[in-house]
């Protein structure tokens, strides 16, 4: 599908194969949190740290369109839940393939968290929004997590089957937990053919993240989809262009910290 293949090349890096992309999503989920307060001033700032592409609700992309500034992919969000929901992950579908088309997306995604009481019916809507982008030519970013009572979220067994759920799809790139352990994690990615980045979390140290995602990468990962981590800094132009040194150019946490004084 050549128009797959086009439009993943505004998402990712057509050298090195991997990407930054920065989920700005948590609004929905979370309300009206640090960081996402002035969207186009963010957005400014996560464009100008060098990242590949954003994810924003279908609401938001009017706000995330900033008319100047350096060029960012757009995956448009396809499903959500709020935190006042009696079960958080159950995520249901808010927008269509052809709506984000619409509004200019050049990718979707959606959320799947394996293990939680309504897993079937996610895994349901994942088989026909993986129908429409193979219909309209549309990149699919599949977010899977295993979360469930019981469930350790940092498991390999329990992550490599979360991104094997994921490439059975169809997704052409997956989201999921880092299981902390880069001969665990390289297990993982070694037997998949799609694409595979770590999830950012919560807000940690300079340090420990960037140190987090090199292992990562050095384990075979193709970048990050990093969201409160990466915005929530108080430089957060400073903070990705960080990130981008380390997932395109192979820089150690110290390396990149330094380039950025």
């Amino acid at each position: 599908m050549i128009g797959k293949e086009i439009r993943l090349e505004q998402i990712m890096d057509r050298n090195t194969g991997r990407a930054v992309i920065i989920p700005m999503d948590h609004g929905f989920t979370m309300g009206q949190i640090e960081g996402l307060c002035t969207m186009t001033e963010t957005v400014n700032a996560v464009s100008e740290g060098g990242a590949n592409a954003i994810v924003l609700h279908k609401g938001m992309v009017k706000g995330g369109h900033r008319k100047s500034g350096k060029d960012i992919g757009l995956i448009v969000h396809l499903s959500a839940s709020t935190s006042m929901n009696p079960d958080p992950n159950d995520k249901v579908l808010v927008c269509t393939v052809e709506e984000a088309v619409a509004l200019g997306g050049d990718a979707v995604s959606i959320h799947i968290n394996l293990g939680a009481p309504n897993e079937s019916r996610m895994l349901e809507s994942a088989g026909e929004v993986v129908r429409d982008c193979n219909r309209w030519g549309i990149p699919l970013l599949i977010m899977i997590y295993p979360r469930g009572k019981g469930i350790d979220p940092t498991s390999p067994q329990a992550i490599g089957h979360c991104v094997r759920v994921a490439e059975e799809l169809g997704a052409d790139l997956i989201k999921t937990n880092y299981t902390g352990n880069p001969e665990t994690f390289r297990r993982i990615t070694a037997a998949c053919s799609v694409p595979v980045m770590i999830a950012g979390g919560e807000k940690g140290g300079d340090t420990e993240t960037l140190t987090t995602i090199r292992d990562a990468i050095d384990a075979g990962a193709a970048g990050v989809c990093m969201g409160r981590n990466a915005f929530q800094r108080d430089d957060p132009a400073g903070f990705i262009a960080a990130i981008s040194r380390v997932v395109h150019e192979g820089k150690s946490a110290s390396e990149a910290l330094e380039t950025e004084r």
